[in-house]
């Protein structure tokens, strides 16, 4: 099984280099966005194994990463919905400015899941010969969408809980 290093390398650098409260051990104080926060950690270790997978070269240990991954991102979604935005859109938030930000953030959180259920849909039964050449640009275009996906929440996370850890 041979991987592109130097994908990973710069996705490595890019994703995980970048302090975010995600990566801080410290409770924010909320089990519901603790609880999404170690899905984003399981979903991030994850991207970077997928990440370094060669589509032509794919073999059962990489479908039951790229399962695992499509069900992680699934999950992650979902968490993140239901800690973040749940409240938000049944007109619960009394804060002003948590929920104008999350109105201003939302359109770009409802393309990212569109983006990641997209890509799971494709991918969690397998790689088509068909779409081995486009892999690649989905696995990278997905990172993109997510890396803002996870920026944004990690504002929206500061504006709801203010004494969380401080993103750097």
């Amino acid at each position: 099984m041979v991987r592109d290093s130097g994908r990973y390398n710069k996705f490595k650098k890019r994703y995980f280099m970048v302090p975010d409260i995600s990566n801080d051990r410290r409770s924010t104080s909320n089990p519901h966005i603790d609880h999404m926060l170690d899905g984003r950690r399981e979903l991030l270790s994850l991207y970077v194994k997928l990440a370094k997978i060669q589509p032509e070269n794919m073999d059962s240990e990489d479908q039951d990463l790229m399962e695992e991954f499509c069900q992680a991102l699934v999950d992650y979604i979902a968490a993140a919905h239901f800690c973040l935005y749940d409240r938000i859109e049944s007109g619960r938030e009394r804060r002003k400015a948590v929920a104008e930000f999350a109105q201003k953030i939302y359109p770009h959180i409802e393309e990212s899941t569109r983006i990641s259920l997209e890509f799971s849909e494709r991918y969690n039964s397998g790689i088509e010969q068909k779409d081995h050449s486009n892999f690649v640009l989905h696995v990278s275009k997905l990172g993109e969408y997510l890396t803002t996906r996870i920026e944004l929440e990690d504002r929206l996370i500061q504006c709801l809980l203010p004494s969380a850890p401080k993103i750097a």
